[in-house]
């Protein structure tokens, strides 16, 4: 367990604070790229401070404070023009550094806009995300983690903001064990009740339950380049399957990842401030080599629904089941009353990772995960299993295996993509009946 004092500390991620200053030595996605589109502007919350996103017409992003220092007005409704944000009370124009450009009712000789500089943060495209870096300059790289510059796939993202602190969110992660009750034992359980009731589940849900379900054997973390892996023996299985020989990573501070059978996911935990979290679940899908994958030109974000009608917390799907539990610790868990044994392992050396790197910032040092080569930055790659979870091998998919009773379902393009995944696996049943090895979608009926 953790003290009083030590749960403050570890969770608390506002200006000043010894959490937050780590958090602000790294990129958090704040947005997805296409949300831009349709508006130009929008308000964000992150580490504790309100502030403004936009691009402006020729194309550049700006990540502002959200009050315009004139007389306070918010940004949000400011108008996007050529260069930059322009507040629609008096007209005063600031660009992405934060630098006032205009005061238009000032005298034309005045020399004021140049003694005005809002608060500015760097802000960077990738993959589809928008990324936000709040610390000192000079910043790092955006780490290009394999997934967000992999070739050959079609990608969504999903998001949901839960009424929670970071950090309960983030221990799910290298807190494999749960898998097995909450998602197989209890999944299976609720899926039996659901039968009855003639209620709807997630596509793959019930098959992702049973595989689930399998008892932990064995299972051991180690730290790692970028985090944490952590390793599991299956019942059935022995240390040579990949569970235990590649195993799933937790990459610091907020990612968790998700690999197998051209099935590749990330989920990133962003800050908002102390009592609500931005999850992120970022999904790559590659069907194999024998297919042709139509080209995105816009990567879609969807929601990822936390509640019903009714208020209740939605279960038929994996990601909901971890909502349950973890929203029911309360919006900041007490980890004073904790009572942590062997299987509480990963978690333990996470947040014993959390603690050195944050007093390695605080004695003036650079953190774990910050890159300033652009050589080792060109692709990070990490641990990849050829199965997916724990599903059955990457040649057989069919109709709900690509969801696996995950936030998938509520992707507007999940159809599509297991449409591809359903083609190569008939592709491969059958040998190559085009004699080329790949399937050309545009003449495909």
């Amino acid at each position: 367990m953790l003290t009083i004092e030590e749960n403050e500390r570890l969770t608390q991620v506002g200006p000043g604070t010894p959490m937050g200053e780590l958090m602000r030595r790294y990129w958090h996605p704040i947005v997805g790229s296409v949300q831009l589109i349709d508006k130009a502007v929008i308000p964000v919350r992150i580490l504790g401070e309100n502030l403004v996103l936009f691009k402006s017409k020729s194309g550049k992003l700006g990540l502002v404070q959200d009050l315009c220092p004139h007389r306070q007005t918010q940004l949000m409704y400011g108008i996007v023009e050529e260069e930059g944000l322009r507040c629609p009370y008096h007209g005063w124009l600031f660009d992405g550094t934060g630098i006032c450009l205009e005061q238009p009712a000032e005298p034309p000789e005045s020399t004021f806009k140049d003694k005005v500089k809002i608060k500015a943060y760097p802000v960077e495209e990738l993959g589809g995300l928008v990324f936000a870096y709040l610390g000192p300059e000079p910043a790092p790289l955006v780490p290009r983690w394999d997934v967000l510059v992999r070739d050959h796939v079609l990608r969504d993202i999903g998001v949901k903001i839960s009424p929670c602190n970071w950090l309960q969110l983030m221990e799910n992660v290298p807190d494999p064990v749960h898998v097995e009750h909450l998602h197989g034992k209890y999944g299976l359980a609720l899926i039996e009740q659901w039968k009855q009731e003639g209620k709807p589940m997630a596509p793959g849900l019930e098959g992702a339950s049973k595989a689930y379900a399998l008892h932990f054997m064995k299972t051991a973390y180690e730290e790692f380049e970028y985090g944490i892996l952590k390793r599991r023996v299956l019942e059935g299985g022995t240390e040579e399957d990949e569970p235990w020989q590649v195993g799933q990573s937790v990459i610091f501070p907020t990612m968790g990842t998700v690999y197998g059978g051209g099935v590749y996911g990330y989920h990133f935990e962003t800050p908002i401030d102390d009592y609500s979290t931005l999850s992120i679940f970022y999904q790559a899908y590659d069907p194999g080599p024998e297919i042709e994958v139509p080209k995105q030109d816009v990567i879609p974000v969807y929601e990822v629904p936390i509640y019903d009608e009714n208020g209740q917390v939605i279960v038929n799907f994996i990601d909901g089941q971890d909502s349950m539990v973890i929203l029911s610790q309360g919006v900041i868990a007490d980890r004073s009353k904790e009572r942590l044994g062997e299987s509480d392992k990963g978690v333990i050396l996470y947040r014993r990772q959390l603690k050195e790197q944050m007093e390695l910032v605080l004695d003036g040092g650079e953190p774990m995960n910050t890159f300033r080569d652009p050589l080792r930055n060109k692709c990070i790659d990490l641990p990849q299993q050829k199965v997916y979870a724990n599903m059955g091998s990457s040649g057989g998919f069919k109709k709900g295996d690509v969801v696996n009773g995950s936030c998938a379902m509520f992707s507007p393009i999940i159809d599509e993509v297991e449409e591809l995944f359903a083609k190569v696996a008939d592709i491969r049943a059958s040998g190559d009946a085009h004699g080329t090895g790949k399937l050309d979608l545009k003449t495909e009926s």
